[in-house]
């Protein structure tokens, strides 16, 4: 129990610039027309970019974007405060606050980079006028603007989820409250005489897969063979699967040795929120892949073209960038959220399981959770299946065994291991939504979160005989600088 009469702040005041009723007309008037101006503005500018194609260079391209990171600025703080000023109510909900300086933080550190982006850009033009060209390609410019957007949203994360594990109290209310600052993750068993197997285990396919996966990539890596399209995104879901298991497993193994289950509300909330990102990752990266299979097998002769090195890192930027909105609307909604109870029946802070200890209505949550399993997982899984379709009807029409052979070897393992993600995915689905057992639903996690990450690198290997000769390659390069 929280010592003294406590209560938890469920919203916020934002006492704005003035109290004084007959100062909010002019205060409104004044904020509306600045934002007016702010809105039309920038979209002009926008709008004025995009249509003369005369203006569609690097300096111009950074300028949207700058007018639209404004537009969205403003956007983030004035229609709040207008509409509180109107309605005469400045109470803001504790999501709401956390959102609104989440989005301010990412748009505020977005001006920051564009406007650095900009400066760089005036240098080369008039440093370097000569090399302007080669030097600011639409590539470059393209990746600059999606890496501010990376390090504006995990630079915004990072305040938000250090601002989750305050607590906000007053003490004007009477009654006591029992407030909880974490919750206790049960794992699979409570029995000490199973816990050193249960370490032994996990601790055995943790290795397993961080080995395996950092092997695949220092392959793909030291060999020049390998740098197609086809093993770029294989090293990105390498280093997404060893990401999977390193934000799950360790703290597990620690909690065995330790037996202390507990782990911090802040904590919790970034373990679920890494998790949700990797997991959309490795369906998104799946998704890129059965298209990279599908312009090689379906379109060979404009492949080089097709899946250029600017589309094969856009396609991976965007699938990073798509996940990381995703987790954080949902984390971000589970902030709403206050808990009856603090016991998670699982090893790890899953976003089902720890909507199962609300004793708020999580109606809005699970709508937004299907929402995301329709866009985000029904969409790319419906890719994957037209293109091994298109895929299967090429293969057919290859008029020697051998030919078919080895078409349908190049896509093999990808096949093999959509099918692994898929299943095992759907299987814990179906366990949390036909059995109230939740230890049958952490087995069915297990084999998403840890042993499919662990059977990738074998699956790669073992059927590719490019990946096998590298990694050959790779050991014998290893051990002769060790003789």
């Amino acid at each position: 129990m929280a010592p003294g009469n406590q209560t938890k702040f469920t919203e916020f005041i934002l006492l704005g610039f003035s109290e004084t009723p007959e100062q909010q007309g002019a205060i409104f008037g004044l904020f509306l027309g600045m934002y007016l101006v702010t809105v039309f503005g920038n979209i002009l500018i926008i709008l004025a970019f995009g249509s003369d194609s005369h203006l569609h260079t690097p300096m111009y391209f950074f300028l949207s974007n700058l007018s639209f990171v404004d537009l969205c600025m403003v956007s983030t703080t004035v229609p709040k405060m207008l509409v509180g000023i109107l309605t005469q109510n400045k109470a803001i909900s504790y999501a709401g606050c956390l959102a609104q300086m989440y989005f301010f933080i990412v748009f505020a550190g977005l001006d920051n980079f564009l406007l650095t982006a900009m400066a760089y850009d005036r240098f080369v033009a008039i440093c370097h006028p000569l090399h302007y060209t080669s030097i600011m390609s639409p590539e470059l410019c393209c990746l600059l603007v999606l890496l501010s957007w990376i390090l504006s949203l995990l630079d915004a994360l990072l305040h938000s989820l250090m601002v989750t594990r305050l607590s906000f109290f007053s003490r004007m209310v009477p009654g006591n409250q029992t407030q909880f600052t974490g919750f206790i993750l049960l794992g699979f068993s409570e029995t000490p005489e199973e816990q050193g197997p249960l370490f032994g285990l996990f601790l055995g396919m943790y290795l397993v897969t961080v080995l395996g996966n950092l092997f695949i990539m220092l392959a793909i890596g030291s060999d020049s063979h390998l740098h197609t399209p086809m093993y770029f995104f294989l090293s990105n879901l390498s280093f997404v699967d060893l990401c999977v298991v390193s934000t799950t497993v360790p703290k597990m193994l620690v909690n065995i040795l330790t037996q202390n289950k507990a782990i911090p509300y802040a904590d919790c909330f970034a373990q679920m929120y890494f998790f949700i990102i990797f997991a959309s990752l490795d369906n998104f990266l799946l998704t890129v892949m059965a298209y990279d299979r599908f312009v090689a097998i379906c379109h060979p002769l404009h492949y080089a073209a097709i899946m250029s090195p600017r589309l094969c890192v856009l396609l991976v930027l965007l699938s990073w960038i798509l996940s990381l909105l995703d987790s954080l609307l949902h984390c971000l909604m589970v902030t709403r959220l206050s808990f009856c109870a603090h016991k998670i029946q699982h090893f790890f802070c899953d976003l089902d399981q720890v909507m199962k200890l609300s004793c708020a209505g999580t109606f809005i949550n699970y709508v937004l959770v299907y929402l995301a399993i329709g866009l985000l997982g029904i969409i790319p899984l419906t890719g994957i299946l037209f293109s091994y379709s298109q895929i299967c009807s090429s293969i057919l029409k290859v008029p020697s065994s051998g030919g078919k052979y080895k078409a349908f070897s190049t896509c093999g393992s990808h096949l093999s291991v959509v099918s692994l993600f898929y299943g095992t995915g759907l299987g814990v689905y179906l366990s949390s939504s036909t059995t109230h057992s939740s230890w049958k639903s952490t087995i069915a996690s297990v084999m998403y979160a840890v042993v499919t990450p662990m059977l990738n690198p074998f699956i790669y290997s073992l059927r590719n005989k490019d990946i096998k000769n590298a990694l050959r390659r790779l050991i014998s390069k290893i051990i002769s600088s060790r003789s």
